[in-house]
């Protein structure tokens, strides 16, 4: 069996024109974040890509002092981002599930989001999930559990107190 190491796998992002801005946009939301490389198209394969020479191609960037790696790639209309990919990012508390939820849905589209989830301004969907919800929604005390899952599901931004109150009765 071959052994991957975590560093090997890159997460690709499309975009139409945007790859440069949404780079910038992520690294100023997660702290320990960088761009950490930037590629133009050239002439070469002009008439297959169809970009002007010179306009950004790739852009990297790392988030979360490198634990996350990104290429984001202005490739055409083509293709759009859906909901059924997403990115969680679990938050110990409820000023952290703010912050993310405040600075991601500037611009994009929580209301019509449910759960903690949330599309950003350039269409990528993210999760939002306080870490305690995890505990409150496998816990075996199935009952408080149920409450717990269905005050989530009424919620859009989630909130940890509210949540809590369910599970507790």
């Amino acid at each position: 069996m071959t052994t991957v190491s975590t560093n090997k796998i890159t997460t690709g992002l499309w975009f139409d024109g945007q790859a440069e801005d949404a780079a910038n946009f992520y690294v100023a939301i997660f702290p320990d974040s960088k761009v950490t490389h930037t590629q133009r198209y050239t002439e070469a394969g002009q008439a297959q890509h169809g970009q002007a020479p010179g306009s950004v191609m790739i852009v990297a960037f790392e988030l979360l002092n490198g634990q996350h790696k990104f290429t984001a790639l202005n490739g055409g209309p083509q293709f759009s981002h859906s909901a059924a990919v997403s990115f969680q990012i679990d938050c110990a508390d409820q000023a952290e599930v703010d912050y993310y939820w405040d600075k991601l849905t500037e611009g994009g589209d929580a209301a019509h989001q449910q759960c903690g989830w949330l599309q950003d301004k350039f269409g990528v969907s993210w999760q939002v999930i306080p870490a305690v919800l995890k505990q409150l929604l496998s816990s075996p005390q199935r009952e408080k559990s149920d409450r717990a899952m269905k005050a989530m599901m009424g919620m859009k931004k989630l909130n940890i107190e509210e949540l809590q109150k369910a599970f507790d009765g």
